[in-house]
């Protein structure tokens, strides 16, 4: 199968996955894949992510200008671009709202608490980006400082970006962000949380560099308490 067939075929896959789980409503998100020779395919503005045709998908340069495909290219293209920019390793980004996960972006709180082991191995923990008006500039600079060091990031008030080397990891993170929020809310809700002790974090850190070869989200320490954003 050509590549880039398999790629559309997999950005339809994943859409649909996201819309089925509630990760997206309506028209909402984006996924897209980079391509050889400066390129990358995206998904379309305009479309629910759970309808989406292989055919529906559009191809871009690194300036955001449409090289082939029929629709609209996301409007929130910027986003995905300063991220590969940054990130050579990344080959693919998804960009989604899952219900709890964007609640606590809404309410200005990061996901930094280590509570979880696997999540602290797999992400390190998941900051917050503050607020930047979708489809402008604007966005891709409140990303900027968080993008070399970590893989997943909460948006203030609008939602998630995950991104990883293959578009099923950078699924897969969104949908360890969306789980460790869902954690994060019932220690919220005992009224109490235990988080893993800081010689506890080293060793996993250090393990998640031995298996994975990266210090992606080991980068910066994780902060004691929830970050907000004021």
């Amino acid at each position: 199968m050509p590549i880039e067939r398999k790629y559309r075929e997999e950005i339809v896959r994943y859409g649909r996955m996201l819309h089925e789980r509630g990760f997206v409503a309506a028209m909402d998100g984006n996924l897209s894949v980079r391509l050889k020779d400066d390129r990358v395919l995206v998904t379309p503005t305009c479309l629910s992510k759970g309808s989406m045709r292989p055919a529906d998908l559009v191809i871009v340069d690194m300036e955001g200008q449409r090289v082939s495909g029929h629709r609209n290219v996301t409007s929130e293209i910027g986003m995905h671009l300063l991220i590969y920019r940054l990130r050579p390793d990344v080959k693919a980004i998804c960009h989604a709202h899952p219900p709890t996960a964007t609640g606590f972006a809404a309410a200005g709180v990061a996901l930094t608490e280590p509570l979880v082991c696997e999540v602290v191995m797999g992400l390190g923990c998941i900051p917050l980006a503050r607020y930047g008006t979708p489809g402008t500039s604007e966005l891709a600079q409140t990303l900027e400082p968080y993008v070399p060091d970590y893989d997943a990031i909460l948006m203030s008030n609008h939602g998630v970006v995950a991104y990883g080397d293959t578009l099923e990891h950078a699924y897969m993170k969104m949908e360890t962000v969306e789980h460790f929020a869902q954690i994060a809310l019932v220690t919220h809700l005992l009224g109490r949380q235990q988080p893993l002790k800081q010689v506890e974090i080293e060793k996993l850190l250090n393990a998640r560099t031995k298996y994975f070869g990266t210090k992606i989200a080991a980068a910066m320490p994780l902060p004691r308490s929830p970050q907000k954003v004021s």
